[in-house]
């Protein structure tokens, strides 16, 4: 199988890359911002076997040229794209009355029309069938609790929720099932940051480990579906 993942280069998209990299027939395109890190994540993968094909490419999901930058780089590596995993993000943690015009752009730019940007410029090699998977969270979950400081964050999630609803309708006729996984606190680098000294009950590997299972066999269930990943109620 071929499949992109953004936000590679650390937590649930390093680990997923790592997962579906070392299982024999798959190629994966990994896109995050930092070369280092993905050089590191391809580094890694190399050591559990020589034939594993991995690629990737530095890029911004918010600002990047997906249509003359990354589709005609990732067509050279791949025929097709049979799954695509919207797994960057942007987690702000700040108190609603502080929040900035630029924190809304920057938030709402990563984490909803970065999936917007690419799931459109990348359609032309999208195969028929594939999956698309939009992580969100249980923060932009409807009947979830909330949380203070994560008003943006959680609002952005939420748009990404109905925004999945919306392309799973549109596309349904060209064999493309669109799913978000809302899921829940995961030990994420990103989650150390916007909350220093928290211990999540899931590491990145762990919830990897789920998210791809869904990613090649989902589809046969859902279409258009957001579904809570998360130990906690509600």
């Amino acid at each position: 199988m071929n499949i992109v993942i953004t936000g590679a280069s650390r937590g649930i998209g390093f680990a997923l890359a790592k997962k579906f990299a070392q299982t024999p027939g798959n190629k994966v395109f990994a896109l995050a911002r930092t070369e280092e890190k993905l050089a590191k994540l391809k580094s890694e993968i190399e050591q559990f076997s020589d034939d594993t094909r991995l690629f990737y490419k530095p890029f911004d999901v918010m600002t990047g040229d997906v249509k003359n930058d990354l589709l005609p780089v990732i067509k050279k590596d791949m025929q097709g794209i049979d799954i695509l995993i919207n797994n960057a993000g942007l987690l702000l943690n700040k108190p609603f009355e502080e929040l900035s015009d630029a924190d809304f752009d920057l938030t709402f730019g990563v984490n909803v029309k970065g999936v917007f940007r690419l799931i459109r410029d990348l359609m032309p090699l999208i195969n028929k069938p594939a999956h698309i998977i939009n992580i969100s969270s249980m923060g932009g979950f409807q009947g979830s609790a909330k949380f203070p400081g994560l008003s943006l964050y959680s609002a952005s999630k939420g748009a990404v929720a109905v925004l999945t609803e919306c392309l799973a309708e549109e596309l349904k006729d060209r064999k493309i099932s669109v799913n978000s996984l809302a899921i829940g606190a995961v030990q994420t680098e990103m989650l150390k940051e916007a909350f220093p000294g928290y211990k999540a009950p899931l590491s990145s590997g762990e919830m990897a480990e789920f998210i791809a299972d869904f990613a090649v066999n989902g589809q046969k269930y859902y279409n258009g579906k957001v579904l809570p990943v998360s130990s906690s109620t509600p």
